[in-house]
């Protein structure tokens, strides 16, 4: 499918869903604080998810409720934000600029987000991407601009998380830490629950059939990269046909048919027709159900002057147990 830029003049421009009320706001930051100051300050240590893990039972109810809801069920668009959590801007650093950032040492953010993490299922990794880090910074970086990834400041396609592997993450988790100089980025999202209705039937069987190579992404590097030959087969839809999962990625997903062609670019037609773009501010939480909704991001101009915009990222299965073959010690990072 070609890339397209988005019109975003189009898409709808949406500020969080809900906000915690500045008490609950409060209180998740000095559990946050708690959980830094524990005595296991690496992030990805086993220690340190154990300790989040029972962190979110202590969660103000009104987090805890949303994000269970959204759990059960992810709602129409697949999408959940929930403004006003902390992020300690007063002691942030200067946005990272080089490739690869991740987050190893316990901060409220990263707090924040693995309690969070917790809360839908399991924090998870790839080795190969990102050095296997359970929270991940998503900021533009210096000469990557054209980068189709999380480095890059150029408009990002439509994709699910991973949809390559075997294991992919059933939710994908942002934080925003700082919003660009300009308020121009904007993440698009788009759920097949409201793309479905938009598809011909001969669409969405061709969808259905195992007519797809899907690769790994750049952000795996050159080396992950799988041939089409090596590559299997799959459908972009599967599951319930009322109601499917998706596994694509514009860049990376490939039709094998004239007729798996014609129903990629329908698909991503009625993709472009519902999207959502999120003008994300410092404190704004994004929960994406990453088994029924793609997600973008549109253009942006950095300045790489150490205020640009930064996200966190982690990744969460509902079910460690179906990959257990992927990680070793039983760890949360999948290794193959």
């Amino acid at each position: 499918m070609p890339e397209t830029t988005p019109d975003t003049t189009r898409s709808t421009v949406l500020a969080a869903d809900r906000k915690l009320d500045p008490a609950d706001a409060g209180a998740c930051e000095r559990l946050a604080r708690t959980l830094c100051t524990r005595g296991h300050n690496q992030v990805d240590s086993p220690e340190w998810v154990a300790g989040a893990r029972d962190a979110w039972e202590d969660l103000p109810l009104p987090l805890r409720r949303e994000v269970r809801r959204f759990r059960r069920h992810s709602g129409p668009h697949g999408t959940l934000v929930i403004g006003g959590l902390p992020v300690d801007q007063a002691a942030l650093p200067a946005t990272p600029t080089v490739p690869g950032s991740v987050q190893r040492r316990a901060t409220v953010s990263a707090a924040v987000l693995t309690m969070v993490a917790c809360g839908l299922g399991e924090p998870l990794a790839y080795l190969a991407e990102k050095s296997g880090a359970l929270v991940q910074d998503v900021v533009p970086v210096p000469g990557q601009e054209t980068f189709h990834g999380n480095a890059g400041s150029v408009p990002l396609s439509f994709h699910t998380e991973n949809g390559f592997h075997p294991h992919p993450p059933d939710y994908v988790i942002f934080l925003c830490l700082r919003a660009d100089h300009d308020r121009r980025a904007g993440m698009r999202v788009a759920g097949i629950r409201q793309a479905l209705p938009l598809l011909t039937p001969a669409g969405r069987q061709t969808l259905f059939a195992p007519e797809f190579i899907t690769t790994p992404p750049p952000s795996f590097g050159p080396d992950a990269a799988a041939t089409e030959s090596d590559a299997e087969p799959r459908p972009v839809l599967s599951g319930a046909v009322e109601d499917p999962d998706i596994r694509m990625a514009q860049l990376v997903t490939t039709p094998l048919t004239p007729r798996a062609a014609a129903a990629l670019a329908e698909f991503g037609r009625a993709c472009e027709a519902t999207a959502r773009t999120l003008r994300l501010t410092p404190g704004d939480l994004v929960v994406i159900d990453n088994r029924v909704t793609v997600h973008g991001r549109t253009a942006f101009h950095p300045r790489y002057d150490g205020a640009d915009r930064w996200l966190q990222r982690t990744y969460v299965t509902t079910d460690l147990r179906r990959s257990r073959d992927h990680r070793p010690h039983d760890g949360h990072v999948l290794a193959r």
